[in-house]
């Protein structure tokens, strides 16, 4: 899914843009939307420790296009509003992923010894550096290699469509060889996809996003299955006020906020604002909190995560189609 996202940034016309939209939305937009939620967290939760409280604020604060596809695939928008919709969820999530391992460390760090504490450390510098080396290399070559070969017909349109998912499990499988990241080296290897040749960049992609939205089913369905009778035991009145904020004031301020001066209107600034659905990066990211550091003493905090995401799910999901009618229909008649 990282991958297909990384591809899907075409880098030349992202240079090329002169709004700058995008950037607004990472730059400004992304940290305000951290600090708002660590904030609004620590007026809410008393019993958490502002690291709980950071790591809550963090993990929610990446987007996924992939659960808004009724958004970002409608005829009825305009091309530059969907692709900046799509690039700012495909970048927010490796954007983020650096703070998190921060803040893992430190939580970890809590009740570890010094020694453990400069293990983390060292850790977290692999996992930057080597993640993204790596899979820009991957991406790179493997799209070099896949495009030669194509032009002397020894891959057919099928294999150039199964491709997208070796190549996605080649990035990680590498960087976590040599401890960097496999997130990272995903979504790096497909921004740094070495196929020019349009063709087979679609089939690659058309491939990998149809399968990527079968696993993204499916890991919704594990979510729901497994994490939420885990989780609902834990939400009490301030979990569902925090995951309600999250989902609107704690998103949508911090968008409109940066997009001043952008000459964006403020109905497109507050539509950007709430389709901002939390999704398959939350997800990944609760899991390496679990996996890393286990779920004890923090099951609080990984429940209002899981709540905030199940409420997304379901609200971005059922306002879809009609927020992208209506917002047409008011384009339109202005």
């Amino acid at each position: 899914i990282l991958f297909t996202d990384g591809s899907e940034i075409n880098l030349q016309k992202f240079r090329a843009e002169k709004s700058r939209i995008e950037l607004r939305l990472l730059g400004i937009g992304l940290p305000l939307t951290m600090l708002l939620g660590i904030l609004v967290g620590i007026l809410l939760f008393d019993d958490l420790s502002i690291w709980q409280i950071a790591l809550i604020a963090l993990i929610l604060s990446p987007t996924d296009a992939a659960l808004g596809q009724a958004v970002v695939k409608s005829p009825l928008l305009p091309e530059k509003l969907k692709r900046t919709i799509s690039i700012e969820s495909g970048l927010n999530d490796g954007i983020a992923l650096p703070p998190i391992l921060v803040c893992m460390a430190i939580l970890s760090s809590d009740l570890a010894t010094a020694q453990e504490s400069k293990n983390w450390i060292h850790f977290l510098v692999l996992q930057l550096t080597l993640g993204p080396l790596v899979g820009g290399l991957v991406g790179w070559a493997g799209g070099r290699l896949i495009e030669k070969v194509s032009a002397r017909g020894w891959m057919s349109p099928v294999f150039q469509r199964m491709s997208s998912i070796s190549l996605a499990v080649l990035a990680f499988a590498l960087a976590e060889l040599v401890h960097g990241n496999g997130f990272i080296a995903a979504f790096v290897g497909g921004v740094m996809l070495g196929v020019r040749t349009e063709a087979i960049r679609e089939r690659i992609q058309e491939f990998s996003e149809a399968e990527g939205q079968q696993l993204s089913l499916f890991i919704f369905l594990i979510l729901g299955m497994v994490g939420v009778p885990i989780f609902y035991q834990y939400w009490d009145v301030a979990a569902v006020v925090y995951a309600l904020l999250s989902l609107t004031l704690i998103r949508m301020l911090p968008i409109a906020l940066s997009l001043i001066g952008s000459g964006v209107d403020w109905t497109t600034r507050w539509f950007i604002g709430w389709f901002g659905p939390r999704g398959i990066a939350s997800v990944l990211y609760l899991l390496m909190v679990i996996g890393e550091l286990s779920i004890n003493g923090l099951e609080y905090a990984l429940s209002v995560i899981g709540l905030v995401i199940l409420l997304s799910v379901l609200l971005h999901g059922i306002s879809a189609v009609p927020l992208v009618k209506r917002y047409s229909q008011s384009t339109t008649s202005s």
